[in-house]
This record gives C-alpha cells, sequence and structure tokens, in this order.
C-alpha cells in the first residue's frame, strides 16, 4: 500500500505561480508511475500530467502544456507539479496518483492508489 499526500494549493491571481507537491509513503522502496489529475466543481476528473518511474519521460494534457511541469525527486518520495501562468479554468481540486508500474500514461482507471486532493483556486 501506498499513501499520497498532496500539499501546496491555495489561491492565486491569474498569471501567478503555484507548485504542489506529492509526498508517497507506505511502501516506498517500490517506485511507482506518478500522475496528476484535476476535478473542477460539476465536471469529471481530468489529466494534467504523468511522469514515468524513472523520471525520463513525460506527458501533459494539452490545456497545460507548456505552462506545467512535473517533476520527480525519488530520493524524497515526491513528485512536484509546477504550475506556471495559471488562468481562471485552472481553479480544480488537484489529485496526485501512483501506480505500480513503469508507465501508466493519461487514464485515471490505470491509477490504483490517490491522494485526498489539494484546492487551487485562480482568481481572475
Amino acid at each position: 500500500q501506498v499513501q499520497l499526500v498532496e500539499s501546496g494549493g491555495g489561491l492565486v491571481q491569474a498569471g501567478g505561480s503555484l507548485r504542489l507537491s506529492c509526498v508517497a509513503s507506505g511502501r516506498t522502496s517500490r517506485l511507482y508511475a506518478m500522475g496528476w489529475f484535476r476535478q473542477a466543481p460539476g465536471k469529471e476528473r481530468d489529466f494534467v500530467a504523468a511522469i514515468s518511474r524513472s523520471g525520463g519521460s513525460t506527458s501533459y494534457a494539452d490545456s497545460v502544456k507548456g505552462r506545467f511541469t512535473i517533476s520527480r525527486d525519488n530520493a524524497k518520495n515526491t513528485v512536484y507539479l509546477q504550475m506556471n501562468s495559471l488562468k481562471s479554468e485552472d481553479t480544480a481540486a488537484y489529485y496526485c496518483a501512483a501506480d505500480d508500474t513503469y508507465w501508466a500514461g493519461t487514464r485515471d482507471t490505470s491509477y490504483d492508489y490517490w491522494g485526498q486532493g489539494t484546492q487551487v483556486t485562480v482568481s481572475s
């Protein structure tokens, strides 16, 4: 079992930046493919970014490409999501996810472990 805890959310003005963190605990002796997803009120959960077990491969939703960067520090069991040039449409609860595989991709059903989420609110 792996537990995931997100942090770093908050209220920011449009054009600003935030960095989300996701710390994994539990069976962290195994490395996991990781992803970030988000869900706005009344909408489905959407893929944001994914990173492979080694960190060598990444993928982004078109809506965040060029503005968000996913990275990981395996020594700290932590995955980050650097969010720049934030827009009001980025407002959502952001969730960290993990899967015991090298690459889990963009589908939320591919991930076995989920955090509780952190709220990001972008004011225009």
